[in-house]
């Protein structure tokens, strides 16, 4: 039921987070220019809410003070109000974002803002009740005291706007904060990582409990490395493992890696029936998720999933890997056209905490027969008392006791067991599909879209997944026909608005949108040895160098300036992102997209512009901890000799050779596969074009490997098990 039967200005907003609250009796404007001078004309102050389709809380907001006619009121008749997409405009969040952090300490969604007239945030903080509790005041009062102190002491809000907006500044200013790039900031990371891990539970700090996939993926590189360096044989690191000291640097980073994959996937935060991560734990045991599920989480959970596997030779991984797929290709793809959606909703109105999600011991049971209510409430640990604090019979799905012990308690065989679990979770899911389900916000962001691309066609190289290869392709092809704009060399930050009747905004792409579309179209030269694909990865670094690369300072600003110079707000405040926050930073990201290019290109300015932002960020980079790990990653790129491996054939040996080539783990690692047909200068980029079609052996019509490493390549190998030695003793190697 709606608050008001006439609709304000979002109505004509594309975003389904702004078209959700075209009902309510506020008169939202949109951010832009029509806004700012409102508030100029009335000289009144502006209130900014940020937050997103998926955000609980903000639902929560929406619900008990913007859809209420008195709060309306106060609003309309104090403030010009702007209500923002953090999803849509991620650049307008993270600078208020961190005004808000400056002035109360908070930050995250909603995001709720005070602004003057032109922008400058005086003060703010995150959800407000509509009465006093929760140790915070009620909005009611907050806005009137706002709009109060604006009128009474102007000059008061005027210096405050001044400090936060010098907050804003140096809140990811790095000026004069130069360094030296060395290892041993990837190792003060990984140390951060190794002093937050939760020994019992896995992952990093107490609760609330992030994934933080880049930092898991620092350490799985590093116990790939440590692996094969101990055993020098190519062996894999499951069997170095086994003849290691108790407590050597790889029982640590096995350890830290096998308890984290093991727990996550195993806890609440994982959907135990349709796959797929929520967005983070409340507790610390992985058990009380946030439901919500986001594209970025699991695309980057996906490729740690699938790096473990190779890293750890654990099976359970590469089944998580291939669940994540499963939830994603029914629930976050559009199948007709390509392209991956951004989320799912946590729930389905206010009163609702991850109902959609949850089950009472009586909804298992009237779906259930006795015995499989049996197992699956012994597996899942549903009782007549859960976890949900709004309904305590309300049970999250968690594995609590593994078949081999419920096979004990029940007197039967382990198959059985496993026919009753399978029996149940179908019959389950299926009950749970005609429950109202929460909502798919199928918008279709580039920059996410990208990660999405490059977790599938790497998930699909290691694990064999021809489907996921397609669609990961058709999904990238998607982006470079509709988002990527040649005349102008200019990148789109939205592909598609959830709702395809709604107007097409031509949101301008920022820093992450061309790094990550960089690197996905570099996997897929990799995975399809298609040229055109590294082309477009060619083109689009080369513009995201000319509209966002600081050529004085070094490094790369996260948007460009307004082409008209009219900056609203605080988006004149210049920011080079370095922490990951929750995706992968920009400026680490736009690097590995200039060291994988200058490895097929040998474009000098590539690694010097790398080198040169990576310098930027050495002296201050170690403090973020975990935030900072995929700037080490980017120093392992940099500091590693790029491992290029061609396979070469069409016989029935190639196949293993690929294997071979793909089984190690390492970020320094190329893997192409050519047919003898394809090995020629058309086919190739710069570097390898120079060295692969003069080697004899592609008229030979065997079925070979070439390994390069650094600029130096080693005689054909024809051999899977010598190619796993020569990639081991390679893996290690320094630029």
């Amino acid at each position: 039921m709606t608050s008001t039967t006439t609709l304000n200005s979002l109505a004509r907003a594309s975003s389904a987070y702004l078209r959700s609250a075209m009902h309510q009796p506020i008169q939202w404007h949109e951010w832009g220019e029509e806004a700012f001078a409102a508030a100029e004309r009335e000289n009144k102050p502006m209130l900014l809410d940020i937050g997103a389709v998926w955000c609980h809380w903000c639902h929560v907001m929406d619900r008990e003070s913007y859809d209420d006619p008195e709060i309306a009121a106060i609003v309309n008749q104090h403030f010009i109000a702007v209500k923002v997409d953090r999803d849509e405009r991620p650049d307008i969040d993270s600078r208020y974002q961190a005004a808000v952090q400056a002035v109360s300490g908070q930050g995250g969604w909603p995001l709720t803002a005070f602004l003057t007239p032109d922008g400058k945030p005086f003060y703010g903080g995150t959800y407000f009740p509509p009465n006093d509790g929760y140790g915070r005041p009620s909005f009611r009062r907050v806005l009137l005291s706002i709009a109060n102190a604006y009128k009474e002491k102007h000059a008061d809000v005027t210096e405050q706007a001044a400090m936060v907006e010098t907050a804003i500044a140096q809140s990811e200013s790095f000026a004069g904060r130069s360094g030296r790039v060395s290892a041993a900031i990837v190792d003060a990371i990984q140390e951060s990582a190794f002093k937050m891990f939760d020994p019992r539970h896995g992952g990093f700090g107490n609760a609330p409990k992030f994934p933080h996939p880049s930092a898991l993926d620092l350490l799985i590189e590093k116990y790939a490395h440590v692996g094969n360096a101990r055993v020098g044989t190519g062996a894999s690191p499951v069997q170095a493992e086994r003849s290691s000291a108790e407590h050597s640097p790889a029982d640590q980073l096995r350890n830290v890696i096998v308890t984290t994959f093991t727990n996550m996937a195993n806890g609440g935060v994982y959907d135990q029936l349709a796959g797929g991560f929520h967005r983070y734990s409340v507790d610390e045991r992985w058990i009380v998720p946030h439901f919500e599920k986001m594209s970025y989480d699991n695309s980057e959970l996906l490729k740690n999933y699938v790096h473990a596997y190779q890293a750890t030779g654990e099976k359970f991984f590469a089944h998580v890997a291939r669940d994540i797929i499963r939830w994603t290709d029914e629930w976050l793809s559009d199948r007709e056209h390509g392209g991956f959606y951004s989320s799912q909703d946590a729930d389905i109105n206010m009163d609702d905490d991850g109902d959609y999600f949850t089950w009472t011991l009586d909804e298992a049971r009237a779906v259930l027969t006795a015995e499989e209510a049996e197992v699956a409430a012994l597996h899942y640990d549903i009782n007549e008392i859960g976890e949900m604090h709004h309904n305590p019979a309300k049970n999250v799905l968690f594995v609590r006791a593994p078949v081999e012990e419920i096979a004990k308690r029940m007197n039967l065989p382990i198959e059985k067991i496993n026919q009753l679990l399978a029996s149940a979770k179908k019959k389950m899911y299926a009950a749970r599909l005609e429950r109202p389900t929460p909502y798919i916000d199928k918008t279709v962001y580039v920059g996410w879209n990208s990660l999405y691309v490059s977790a599938y066609l790497e998930a699909a190289r290691v694990l064999d997944l021809a489907d996921a290869r397609r669609f990961a392709l058709r999904s990238l092809d998607r982006v470079l026909a509709q988002s990527w704009k040649p005349a102008s060399s200019s990148l789109l930050h939205v592909v598609a608005y959830s709702d395809p009747q709604v107007q097409h905004r031509e949101v301008t792409g920022l820093l992450d949108d061309y790094a990550f579309t960089t690197l996905a179209c570099l996997d897929a030269y990799e995975s399809t040895a298609d040229l055109s694909y590294f082309k477009f990865a060619k083109s689009i670094v080369d513009a995201m160098i000319a509209r966002f690369y600081d050529a004085a300072s070094g490094a790369f600003f996260d948007r460009e300036p307004a082409a008209d110079g009219k900056n609203l707000g605080v988006l004149a405040t210049r920011r080079k992102p370095l922490q990951d926050s929750p995706t992968p930073a920009g400026n680490p990201m736009a690097v590995i997209a200039l060291l994988r290019l200058h490895h097929f290109t040998d474009d000098p300015g590539y690694r010097e512009k790398a080198e040169q932002t990576l310098e930027v960020f050495a002296g201050i980079a170690a403090q973020f901890g975990i935030f900072a790990a995929t700037y080490g990653i980017a120093i392992t790129h940099l500091l590693k000799s790029p491992l290029q491996v061609i396979v070469i054939g069409e016989d029935d040996s190639t196949p293993e050779l690929y294997s071979a080539a793909i089984s190690h783990f390492a970020f320094n690692k190329t893997v192409i596969r050519l047919a003898a047909n394809q090995a020629v200068a058309e086919n190739l980029p710069p570097v390898l074009a120079a060295t692969i079609p003069n080697l004899p052996q592609v008229k030979s019509g065997r079925s070979f490997a070439v390994l390069c490493s650094g600029s130096t390549c080693q005689p054909p190998i024809e051999n899977p098990a010598e190619l796993r030695r020569a990639l081991g003793a390679a893996s290690g190697k320094t630029s």
